[in-house]
């Protein structure tokens, strides 16, 4: 509490747990607003559109990447410390990713993996089959053509 103020501040109502509990849904929030929402008025829409094709406009396309940089303020909300604070931003970033995979609608289609259509890692590698040692030889044998 602060001297002479009979109103204790936010950050000392929290215990270390509440604050980080906190941050992370503010995190995730502010974060959602801002890559997936058009805002009230239309005003993240609004912003997109001025940001249009710049490193702002690209940050805003992603929820993982913005979440990184939504993070960091409230990253010193919940730190103890000032050297807490990287792994704590870190942190955020990471709890509001996690949120974000729990409350986003699943796609009914899925691929021969079992992947969600559009959610593979790396769409560039869907043509690359797995290789197993010997796969090779066992599709040569079944061919009737002689084993090596």
């Amino acid at each position: 509490m602060r001297e002479g103020s009979p109103v204790p501040e936010a950050r000392e109502l929290l215990r270390p747990s509440g604050r980080f509990a906190l941050a992370t849904l503010a995190t995730w929030r502010v974060t959602h607003l801002l890559a997936e929402e058009d805002g009230p008025g239309d005003a993240v829409i609004r912003l997109r559109a001025r940001a249009g094709e710049s490193w702002v406009g690209g940050l805003m396309d992603c929820f993982y990447c913005l979440s990184v940089w939504v993070a960091a303020p409230f990253a010193l909300y919940a730190s103890r410390r000032r050297r807490e604070a990287p792994l704590t931003w870190l942190a955020l970033s990471g709890a509001a990713c996690l949120l974000e995979q729990a409350t986003r609608e699943r796609p009914a289609s899925t691929d021969e993996k079992g992947a969600p259509d559009g959610m593979r890692m790396w769409p560039e590698a869907t043509g690359v089959q797995e290789q197993r040692p010997g796969a090779g030889r066992e599709a040569g044998a079944e061919a009737g053509s002689p084993a090596g």
